[in-house]
Order: C-alpha cells, then sequence, then structure tokens
C-alpha cells in the first residue's frame, strides 16, 4: 500500500495529502521562488496532480500566477504557502517543509545562476532547468 505524507499550511486550515513517493526533490535558487518562499533557498517536492489531494479547506486557498508556468497556491486564512502548480511540467511542487514527515532527499539544484546562497553538497547543480524540463540542462560546477 503506498504511503500518504499528510501536511497543512500554518494554521492547519487547509490539509493535504500525498500518496506515494514525489517524483523528484531538491532545491530552486531563482528569485521568484526565494521571493516567495521568504528564504534564500525553496525546498521542492515534485509530484504527479494525481497523488495530491486537499482533503480539508479547499475553500480557503487562493491562487496566485505570476506567469502562466505556475499557479502558487496559499491559505486565505493564515497566508501559509502550500503548493505551486507547473501545468507545463505536470507536475505539483508541495514546498518540502509543508509535508513534516517528508523525507526529504534533494537530488538537485535548479537556476542555480541566481543563487544567492552557494551549497557544496556535491549535487548537481544546473543553470536552469534539466533539459527534459525545458531547460538548456547545462550545469555549473561547485
Amino acid at each position: 500500500m503506498a504511503r500518504i505524507h499528510k501536511g497543512e499550511c500554518f494554521c492547519g486550515a487547509v490539509k493535504i495529502e500525498a500518496t506515494g513517493e514525489p517524483e523528484g526533490m531538491g532545491y530552486c535558487h531563482c528569485r521568484s521562488c526565494r521571493s516567495w518562499s521568504g528564504g534564500p533557498v525553496n525546498a521542492f517536492s515534485l509530484w504527479k496532480p494525481e497523488a495530491v489531494q486537499v482533503v480539508a479547506g479547499a475553500d480557503r486557498i487562493k491562487s496566485f500566477n505570476k506567469t502562466a508556468a505556475s499557479a502558487r497556491t496559499y491559505c486565505a486564512a493564515c497566508g501559509g504557502h502550500l503548493m505551486t502548480d507547473h501545468p507545463g511540467l505536470g507536475l505539483v511542487d508541495i514546498f518540502a517543509a509543508t509535508i513534516p514527515d517528508l523525507n526529504f532527499a534533494p537530488g538537485v539544484h535548479v537556476n542555480y545562476q541566481e543563487t544567492v546562497l552557494p551549497m557544496r553538497d556535491g549535487l548537481p547543480k544546473f543553470r536552469d532547468f534539466p533539459s527534459e524540463f525545458g531547460g538548456s540542462g547545462e550545469q555549473i560546477p561547485e
């Protein structure tokens, strides 16, 4: 039976579940993600849309679309950030900290050309994105 990961917004009004394991995990260093997350880097977990369910508080979810490439969702009650839908990729990014029981095992850094927090961890560091996600596929050395 597939594992169910449970998460919620800051106030607990919106509850989500993600079934199985993420398609990938890593760090995004782009200015947009840094600004949205309020940190120097955003830890992400990517899931197939059918693996993600809102199980409580769907009426409190609001979204903000800075670009057509992503729809960022948050709780209208507390402002807590939840997920970002990436329709072009066919994946949903649940912020890693939103799922406390997720064994976060990052495998990649994306948009590393924009980093403000250099990380020497041996993981691949892509200038933008891997080519299979529409990026250049160019890696930057540590």
